[in-house]
């Protein structure tokens, strides 16, 4: 393991290209290796085993590839997989993402605040630990999305079948303060969400919470990439490539 090797960025699709972006930013001399499982995709309907061993299938694949750190960028595959992942690989650095809920919290004290996320990360015990830190001192409604990572995922994210989806989806929730975007898909819904909730309504993730976190763990173990090396991407898939390709690059901006 040394300075120049990749840093790997998973997740079920494109959705994670929202939290490398941030990582990009915030690591413009590194690496990166991004591996989208569009075969499988959405990880959110799937049971915790199926996601488990989907996602341990990746990160052996990675793995193998050479890399100095892999970073879990995908809500569901965290809370499925990421503790026995880094029971697993000790001696890897491994980043999961998480809920951006004390955010939320830590912005709007008592305020009213909507989780959407996948079903499969809302049922899940590590989500349940994380709402009960802050159940007591704000409303917080968990929000499942069924069908908005497929229409991300086919190049939608922004338009009137996403539109028609988020009013039904978020009619039963008036008044929000803030909406934490649990699914690293989501972000790319932000315009859509916006217009059915409103401007006023906060729109918060955990993409640079997660960037920040990896450039730490990596200043730790002295294994960021020289300043003087040029960063990049590269991207790679389960699924049709060219059409992965495609939809990453737009959303990557590059």
């Amino acid at each position: 393991m040394n300075k120049e090797n990749y840093i790997a960025v998973f997740d079920s699709g494109v959705g994670g290209i929202s939290v490398l972006r941030h990582l990009v930013k915030a690591l413009p001399s590194e690496r990166f290796l991004y591996f989208g499982d569009s075969a499988n995709a959405p990880y959110g309907t799937k049971t915790k085993e199926q996601v488990r061993a989907l996602t341990f299938a990746a990160a052996e694949m990675l793995i193998k590839q050479g890399i100095k750190a892999l970073v879990v960028a995908c809500n569901t595959a965290t809370s499925a997989a990421i503790e026995d992942l880094r029971k697993a690989y000790p001696k890897m650095i491994i980043i999961g993402i998480e809920p951006a809920l004390k955010l939320a919290a830590d912005k709007f004290p008592g305020g009213k605040l909507g989780v959407m996320a996948t079903p499969m990360t809302l049922r899940e015990e590590k989500f349940a630990r994380l709402m009960e830190r802050f159940d007591e001192s704000c409303d917080i409604f968990k929000i499942p999305a069924p069908g908005l990572v497929e229409l991300i995922e086919s190049g939608k994210a922004d338009s009137p079948e996403t539109d028609a989806l988020l009013r039904e989806l978020f009619d039963p929730y008036p008044e929000l303060d803030a909406l934490v975007l649990g699914c690293t898909h989501y972000p790319f819904a932000a315009k859509s969400i916006s217009r059915v909730l409103g401007d006023g309504v906060a729109l918060l993730d955990g993409g640079d919470g997660t960037a920040r976190e990896t450039r730490r763990r990596l200043e730790e173990a002295d294994l960021l990439a020289p300043a003087s090396q040029e960063g990049y991407v590269l991207l790679q898939s389960s699924g049709n490539t060219e059409q992965f390709k495609f939809l990453a690059q737009k959303l990557l901006d590059k």
